[in-house]
């Protein structure tokens, strides 16, 4: 396999400001979802308290499953290894997730499940909770809605660019509430970040990032552009935008919003770009098909982008800070290759059932990864396997199921 080397280096930037925002929730169940009993006295109330939650020692990593054609919806909490139940949605056409909640899309609406899992970051240390799993209700956004949320609010984009804010407190008591209006429109998704808001506006023939505050004052207009904006991804040093020269890097430091371009070495064909920008949870190392038979790097504190060349894709994703990229390709097999040299080092057997196909779709497999263990889904086989990445891409589990998890998303990271 041949690497190849964008390198487009600059001085590098301080950490992305962290939200730290403490997050309440009133979840009720039983069995595996049910909460402990919750304080009563204010004085016994323990640091990182949330009502209707239990605070865990390790991470509680759930998989939110759908299959478009039967509707039917699971929760695979990775911890005890069952499945829950939810609402049925049929006919949807993709699936996201903020961390905590799935946003399941449909021709009409979008889907609201709590998945009853989340992580806090303070900084200096973590917290993993897990509550109830329990769906929400509807979003009036349909298959073309861009979701995106923090512990403050949702950021719901339509097809025409206009954006509904919703309280993120509701969604976790269980209610969609009323919403409100961010006056304009914008181009892609608007992303919460470091307690305001970006999105990217058009003027004449120019796309520009733009910084609200949460009552949708702008407060700032960095310098830069962003052609044909497509695919963004928070990291731990700011907001990454795909442009079609490369991407653009948005950093908050100290309440003030600066924007890097990190242009790719030469001009890229349209169905060669960095779109589906995707990386474990808070690394900085991200990944992106780079047209049928090769995946991007991008490493954000370095500002670079490596192009490897791979067998046919169907989905990429990696852990960053010395893993290995992995690619799951048309065989059915996930590979792994080293990210410093573009060398094939390891391959599983074939995981897939049936015939797959190069390049990405927002029905076809993907590769969620979080610290320790990647998770592929096996529609027509009904499984999940677990890869522990770490060792050779060796399958640590695999979770039968009932259903065709056809969608997936992580949540509780």
């Amino acid at each position: 396999m041949v690497l190849t080397v964008r390198r487009n280096v600059t001085p590098w930037a301080t950490a992305a400001l962290l939200l730290t925002t403490q997050l309440t929730t009133s979840c009720t169940g039983d069995g595996d979802n049910a909460a402990r009993p919750t304080p009563t006295s204010s004085s016994a109330t323990p640091h990182g308290f949330i009502e209707g939650a239990r605070e865990a020692a390790e991470q509680q990593s759930r998989l939110i499953l759908n299959d478009p054609e039967s509707g039917n919806t699971r929760v695979l909490d990775l911890i005890s290894g069952k499945a829950h139940t939810t609402a049925r949605v049929a006919g949807a056409v993709r699936l996201g997730t903020d961390g905590r909640f799935g946003y399941v899309h449909t021709a009409e609406s979008t889907h609201v499940l709590d998945s009853g899992a989340w992580t806090v970051d303070h900084g200096d240390h973590v917290h993993y909770y897990r509550a109830a799993i329990r769906d929400v209700g509807d979003l009036a956004a349909g298959r073309e809605a861009q979701v995106r949320g923090d512990a403050a609010v949702t950021a719901v984009t339509d097809e025409d660019g206009r954006v509904a804010l919703h309280d993120r407190s509701k969604l976790e008591k269980g209610e969609i509430g009323s919403s409100r209006t961010l006056s304009g429109a914008y181009a892609g998704a608007v992303v919460p970040y470091a307690e305001h808001l970006l999105g990217l506006t058009e003027k004449g023939d120019t796309t520009r990032p733009a910084v609200f505050d949460r009552q949708g004052k702008r407060v700032a207009s960095p310098e830069a552009e962003c052609e044909d904006p497509r695919g963004d991804t928070v990291t731990r040093r700011g907001v990454v935008l795909g442009c079609a020269d490369g991407a653009l890097l948005v950093h908050a430091e100290n309440g003030s919003f600066t924007a890097e371009k990190i242009p790719y070495d030469d001009a890229v064909p349209e169905g060669q770009r960095a779109v589906d920008l995707r990386q474990r949870p808070g690394g900085d190392t991200l990944t992106a098909p780079a047209g049928n038979d090769a995946v991007w790097i991008l490493d954000v504190t370095e500002r670079t982008w490596a192009r490897v060349e791979t067998g046919p894709v169907v989905a990429a994703n990696t852990a960053g800070e010395g893993s290995p990229l992995l690619v799951l390709e048309t065989d059915g097999a996930l590979h792994g290759y080293d990210i410093a040299t573009g060398e094939h080092i390891a391959r599983t057997e074939r995981l897939l059932t049936g015939k797959q196909r190069a390049g990405t779709d927002g029905t076809a497999p993907v590769i969620e990864v979080d610290r320790s263990r990647a998770y592929v889904n096996d529609p027509g086989g009904k499984r999940v396997f677990e890869i522990d990445y770490n060792d050779g891409l060796r399958v640590a589990r695999s979770f039968a199921l009932d259903i065709e998890p056809v969608l997936m998303a992580e949540t509780g990271r």
